[in-house]
């Protein structure tokens, strides 16, 4: 009886093992089935490019002359010589004023001075006359003397008329009203046959054009980097900080000019110090109020590192970037930008040339996960081709201003 009882426990174990082994190995497996496959990003290797750090501002053009033209005589707009809005040279007549008058007093004090002129005469033989005739005493030293002073008081008399004559031949020419620049004269505020009074009534304006202003706020730490720069510019053989000009419709910045002024102290309400530009305007195509896209030089040219902005992701403050290992997991790389260039961004720390980032993926992955890799360009061939063209032009017009500031020296 008891070996019967005995049997059938081990007759069920025996069956029960392999069933749990059985089990063991299903599961095993599902294990092994379920693990999900490296998620698959694209990366690109890090561009390195010759490259200029660019600043950009904004602001408004303004004229480098500015000039309110008011009569220096009052009267009567006899007619106007220009036409409204178009170019003048200095000298030219813009404006004539009734001169009926002032050629009157011209003609009378002429006539004064005529007559100023023959009583000095008389006045100096009378008293020539005088002195002959005291030494053979013939009329008293008191008669001498009187005819000596007649004499000064004619003197006296012609060298008024003649200041008075001067005067009035002045305000005579300014009859004439000139043009005191070059440059675009505005509409005519006063018309013919309106009366104008001397240093008070403006007749138009004008403004130069051969060149114009852009005037800019630039912050305190921005302000430093340009006076290092400058410095080392210096050295390099040109002095003259470069800008770049695009106007409201302009995608780019065709235009060039330099900086020529910096203010004597920074703003302590702004703490920003303002800037003025210069640009040469022999087109005619800058006007006074156009709005201004700046762009500066902020760095010499060197070979600065690139990435796609898609690349970058902010971890709290700071900014980073996921690289590929030799074994193709990603690696987190805190890194340290700079600015954007045609839709790439300059990395000043952080990365080194050869290193592979993710570009596309990012939120798939994460730090010391492996990855599928597909390797793409980091820019495609218009963005490169736009990138190496600035930079080209930046050259060109560095050797221009360069070119320029030797001549000047000259």
């Amino acid at each position: 009886m008891v070996g019967k009882h005995l049997k059938t426990p081990l007759l069920l174990i025996s069956i029960a093992a392999p069933l749990v082994l059985s089990g063991c190995q299903d599961s095993h497996a599902e294990v092994t089935q379920s693990a999900p496959p490296a998620p698959g990003v694209e990366v690109a290797e890090v561009l390195v490019e010759t490259i200029t750090e660019l600043d950009e501002y904004t602001g408004r053009l303004e004229s480098p002359q500015t000039v309110s033209v008011i009569p220096r005589v009052s009267g009567y707009v006899e007619q106007v010589h220009f036409e409204e809005g178009t170019m003048v040279e200095e000298g030219d007549v813009l404006f004539s004023i009734d001169d009926r008058a002032f050629v009157a007093e011209v003609a009378r004090l002429e006539a004064e001075l005529s007559s100023a002129k023959a009583s000095y005469n008389q006045s100096i033989k009378d008293h020539q006359r005088a002195l002959k005739l005291n030494k053979n005493n013939a009329i008293s030293q008191e008669t001498v003397d009187a005819r000596f002073t007649a004499k000064q008081r004619s003197a006296a008399s012609v060298a008024a008329i003649k200041a008075s004559l001067s005067q009035a031949k002045l305000d005579l020419a300014f009859t004439q009203v000139t043009a005191p620049i070059t440059g675009k004269v505005s509409r005519a505020d006063i018309t013919k046959g309106n009366y104008v009074s001397a240093g008070n009534t403006q007749l138009t304006t004008l403004v130069s054009t051969a060149h114009m202003y852009a005037y800019f706020d630039v912050d305190e730490v921005t302000f430093l980097k340009y006076q290092k720069l400058n410095k080392l510019k210096a050295g390099e053989g040109y002095a003259k900080q470069l800008v770049q000009l695009g106007l409201a419709n302009d995608a780019a910045y065709p235009r060039v000019g330099h900086i020529d002024f910096v203010d004597n102290a920074i703003n302590q309400a702004t703490g920003t110090i303002r800037v003025r530009a210069v640009f040469d305007n022999k087109d005619q195509s800058l006007w006074p109020g156009m709005f201004a896209k700046l762009r500066i030089t902020g760095s010499s040219s060197y070979e600065g590192m690139l990435i796609d902005n898609r690349a970058v992701g902010t971890d709290l403050n700071n900014k980073y970037v996921l690289v590929l290992d030799d074994n193709n997991i990603v690696q987190y790389r805190a890194v340290s930008l700079g600015e954007k260039l045609n839709g790439l961004r300059i990395v000043a720390d952080g990365l080194l040339p050869g290193d592979k980032v993710v570009v596309n993926g990012l939120q798939r992955v994460r730090a010391n996960m492996p990855v599928t890799p597909s390797e793409v360009s980091m820019a495609n061939e218009l963005t490169l081709s736009m990138l190496r063209d600035q930079q080209d032009l930046i050259d060109q017009q560095r050797q221009s201003l360069t070119t320029a500031a030797l001549n000047e020296k000259g």
